[in-house]
């Protein structure tokens, strides 16, 4: 198993992509710190791994809440005396276009989006400087890449997480530490889901791919670069979005 005797922490980790990504890690041997804001989503992710045999733990996280934060990592480390990954999954959309969004909807996108992945990156990095090793993962978006109508908010936050991503793989690399992106496309969560039919078809007639993406297709990504497989990647960003942006 790609990811034996390793620790991770995901947030966001109780739906979509992150639930997918937290099953997948543990299939693969990691133990998986599952971080997010639904106590009863927790558990049915909790309940999925252990069906499969994995080990997990459950937090009630809110990523802009930096004393949440800490205690997960506390309790973690406490738990299994290190953490070799970190996926910051978390985020939110509250779209309009620009002439109608409130402060408010932009505020709280980029506080979750993006403060929310520093805020959970900086409290594991000392972890990781300490040990000598750790991978830092981020859900960024093709809509960080190539922008997106009614989503300046969304945009921004996405665009800026890859920012942050390559300036850490640049200070980090070389104390053993990787950074890198994943910007997936149309991808078929429980959100998109409850779009109407006529809807999802004519996203999907905008894939070269013919459909959308699942989750388990990006958490796969995730779990490759978590491993030490990919341990010359650093610093990327890569695109999960079955062509979409060809």
């Amino acid at each position: 198993m790609k990811l034996q005797g390793k620790v991770a922490a995901i947030t966001g980790g109780a739906r979509g992509i992150g639930h997918a990504t937290a099953v997948k890690f543990a299939t693969q041997g990691a133990r998986v710190a599952v971080c997010d804001i639904n106590p009863q989503l927790i558990e049915e992710t909790l309940a999925a791994i252990r069906a499969a045999g994995g080990e997990a733990a459950g937090y009630r996280v809110d990523v802009t809440y930096k004393a949440q934060i800490a205690a997960m990592v506390e309790d973690v480390m406490a738990q299994w005396g290190r953490i070799d990954c970190v996926v910051n999954n978390a985020g939110i959309v509250m779209d309009a276009q620009l002439k109608r969004m409130t402060d408010e909807q932009f505020d709280k996108v980029i506080d979750i989006n993006l403060k929310g992945v520093y805020n959970c990156t900086r409290a594991v990095v000392d972890v990781m400087l300490a040990q000598g090793s750790g991978v830092i993962l981020t859900t960024s978006s093709i809509v960080g890449l190539y922008g997106n109508f009614g989503q300046t908010n969304y945009a921004a936050s996405k665009f800026a997480v890859i920012g942050m991503t390559k300036t850490w793989a640049k200070e980090l690399g070389r104390k053993g530490i990787r950074a890198n992106a994943v910007c997936p496309g149309f991808v078929a969560t429980p959100i998109l889901k409850q779009m109407p039919e006529n809807v999802l078809a004519d996203m999907a007639k905008k894939v070269p791919c013919g459909r959308l993406g699942t989750p388990e297709e990006v958490a796969n990504v995730f779990a490759f670069l978590a491993s030490d497989e990919a341990s010359y990647i650093n610093g990327a960003v890569i695109s999960v979005d079955g062509g979409m942006t060809l």
